[in-house]
């Protein structure tokens, strides 16, 4: 009975569920199978986001206690979707660029622009931010204007960066420094996925 009564929901996450998290969520790109159902997805964000309205004109899943601002000028590849964690912060109004296979630990800060340091009132020069493909940016991350980050970079939790990361890199906070060591190359292969 558990078997005929699973198929059943399967059948109908597959189908109805997927159709409407394909209507509501149309830049959500992950793996069909074996990342999350589709009816808990839209348990998760849609009646804070779309009902409620938190960060409701973003075309993909939002948590509620997270705050994107400029999500026009988010340009993201599949397997991404920012500020789908806890109390993610992005500015993306000076331009980010996000790779495929990308996860943005909670409370992490993005900010694409910043303040002029002799004119408050005005932004400074320095613009966007440009992260690569499979990125996985710890916990309470800040990541400022004009950075850079490789593909297949570990950012390791409560990390500031402001400065380019090179690709295969694990980035490690120390009490007064940032220490980068090299990493071997990443290992799955996200593009033989079958996406929703």
């Amino acid at each position: 009975m558990k078997k005929v009564i699973k198929s059943i929901f399967i059948f109908f996450d597959d189908s109805i569920f997927r159709a409407l998290v394909k209507f509501f969520y149309p830049k959500y790109n992950r793996p069909r199978k074996g990342y999350c159902y589709n009816f808990n997805l839209l348990k998760r964000y849609f009646f804070m986001q779309k009902i409620v309205g938190f960060n409701r004109n973003v075309p993909w899943p939002v948590d509620f206690r997270s705050k994107i601002l400029g999500p026009e000028h988010i340009k993201k590849g599949i397997m991404c979707d920012p500020g789908d964690n806890i109390g993610i912060y992005i500015n993306a109004y000076g331009g980010l660029e996000i790779g495929n296979n990308v996860n943005i630990g909670q409370n992490s800060t993005l900010t694409t622009t910043n303040h002029s340091i002799y004119d408050h009132r005005k932004i400074s020069e320095k613009k966007g931010i440009k992260i690569g493909n499979n990125v996985w940016i710890g916990a309470n991350c800040s990541i400022v204007a004009g950075v850079k980050i490789g593909n297949n970079v570990t950012i390791g939790a409560g990390c500031v960066i402001r400065d380019d990361i090179p690709s295969n890199s694990i980035v490690i906070q120390e009490p007064n420094s940032i220490i980068i060591k090299k990493k071997k190359p990443y290992q799955w292969d996200y593009t033989k996925e079958e996406l929703l």
